[in-house]
């Protein structure tokens, strides 16, 4: 019997980045773009608050790009404050690098498995929605009820199998086979 787990997205995660006001290391997205025109030139950002002090830091997201290149649909999504929009380019590494920032998913994402597992035999099919980068144990103990421990030896023991590295993180999709 084949199970769906899916690793789902619940809010914008944190933003990696000194806060040049107060020193935090933290920022929260909250949707907003701010887009600038200049004659033939657009410029768009991303606009992130500090968590502590409410300062506002900006994530480049187009740099001084002929207007007539931007396709239409993505200026009035950008116009209209798009929350997938700004979900999608928050989580595309080419934005992360070129902000040098990174994203701390901590409490912004859920495992909806349906049920616990409950039976001798498992096959589960994780699909995540976005690529969260997360621990195969952390969800295999939190979609199981079991502690982490426990599935660290149901690994050791070749109880839990799969295709990919489970000690390490992944953030796209995978199986594996639970045998009690």
């Amino acid at each position: 019997m084949l199970e769906n787990w899916v690793v789902v997205p619940t809010c914008f995660p944190v933003v990696l980045r000194r806060c040049h006001a107060c020193g935090s290391g933290r920022f929260r997205a909250n949707g907003k773009f701010r887009v600038n025109a200049n004659h033939k030139l657009i410029d768009v950002w991303l606009l992130v608050l500090c968590t502590r002090c409410g300062d506002t830091a900006k994530l480049t997201i187009l740099e001084r790009v002929n207007v007539r290149s931007v396709r239409p649909e993505l200026l009035e999504l950008l116009h209209e404050n798009d929350l997938a929009l700004a979900a999608e380019l928050l989580q595309d590494p080419a934005v992360l690098r070129r902000n040098h920032v990174a994203l701390d998913w901590e409490g912004a994402w859920r495992l909806d498995t349906g049920s616990l597992c409950h039976g001798d035999f498992r096959d589960v099919s994780v699909r995540f929605e976005a690529r969260i980068p997360l621990r195969p144990v952390r969800l295999i103990a939190e979609g199981c009820g079991l502690s982490r421990s426990e599935v660290e030896r149901l690994i050791e023991e070749g109880k839990v199998v799969s295709a990919v590295r489970l000690r390490g993180k992944v953030s796209g999709d995978f199986t594996f086979t639970l045998k009690r």
